[in-house]
């Protein structure tokens, strides 16, 4: 579909859920927003389904506003991965229309994202979505499966060192402990006692007390300076929150990953899930319009899977 595709086939609008006065009760709302055609290199699709993640709820409550990473005037977008089809790409896009994508948009500093009808993206933060992985699943893998990937990679090879994942039975955790143990590391767990067999289910060891002496932690579950804690004298520490890096102390090496779009790496994630390597986890499927019973029921901690919004 060409970007002169008349409006009469193409509407003029899309519905979008955004932030429009963060920190308030009322902080998001449905607005419809103009269409708009892919530039080169972009690609415009329909989302079929896109993830709640926690820092949806940062985004909503104004925290990266106050401190500074937030900086839109009107509106801010929520949402990070998403999946769906093409409806239009731009010039040196080879994706044609009706194809099965999912992906993820990066940043926080921008007036889109996924919980809406529709979105333009650079086609390289967008992968083909296999045949046999439905839509709502493949949403649930960019965000957290990449993050966990591009973590391990900051881990390198473990050699058979001690590696404590905290949240590992969360959604970033669920996905760190089998990459992290492809990489031979020796990892554990630590989870609430009903993620036990889960959590053991991935090949790793369990433990619900934190303990220190590990050589390092990955802090999937955003303990910041309690995970700190737990490393041994002279270990690494490696977190997902780059805007909130936690003290060092004790000779603690200090790391963070900052997630960047990938479609490669998307791809090949795509590609184990589909085949069960990895996990798609999905908790609940809801309407666009019930955001507010997501972030409630995230906001309260210990969901296993994902909270799908469908537009």
């Amino acid at each position: 579909m060409s970007s002169t595709t008349s409006t009469s086939t193409k509407p003029a609008t899309f519905r979008a859920a955004v932030v429009t006065q963060p920190g308030a009760t009322d902080a998001i709302s449905v607005l419809d927003l103009p269409v708009v055609a892919p530039e080169p290199g972009q690609v415009r699709v329909a989302v079929a389904a896109a993830t709640v993640n926690p820092v949806d709820l940062a985004v909503r409550a104004g925290v990266f506003h106050q401190a500074g990473v937030v900086h839109q005037p009107e509106h801010t977008g929520l949402g990070w991965d998403f999946a769906g089809t093409v409806l239009e790409a731009g010039p040196g896009v080879d994706l044609a229309p009706g194809t099965r994508v999912a992906g993820l948009v990066g940043g926080l500093d921008r007036d889109f994202g996924t919980y809406a009808e529709q979105l333009v993206l650079p086609a390289s933060d967008v992968a083909v979505v296999p045949d046999g992985l439905d839509l709502t699943e493949a949403a649930t893998v960019p965000l957290n499966a990449l993050t966990a990937l591009q973590l391990v990679e900051i881990l390198g090879d473990g050699d058979g060192r001690s590696l404590l994942v905290t949240g590992a039975a969360g959604a970033v955790g669920g996905y760190v402990v089998p990459l992290a143990l492809e990489r031979g590391w020796r990892v554990t767990g630590l989870a609430r006692a009903a993620d036990e067999e889960f959590v053991r289910g991935l090949g790793a060891d369990f433990t619900v007390e934190q303990t220190s002496g590990w050589d390092v932690v990955a802090d999937a579950g955003a303990l910041q300076e309690q995970a700190v804690a737990l490393v041994r004298d002279g270990g690494r520490f490696v977190g997902v929150q780059p805007s909130f890096l936690p003290a060092a102390e004790r000779g603690v090496s200090i790391e963070v990953v900052s997630i960047m779009p990938d479609g490669a790496a998307i791809a090949g994630l795509l590609e184990r899930t589909a085949r069960g390597e990895l996990s798609a986890r999905v908790a609940e499927v809801l309407p666009l319009d019930r955001f507010d019973d997501a972030h409630a029921a995230v906001a309260k901690g210990g969901v296993r899977g994902r909270y799908v919004l469908v537009p």
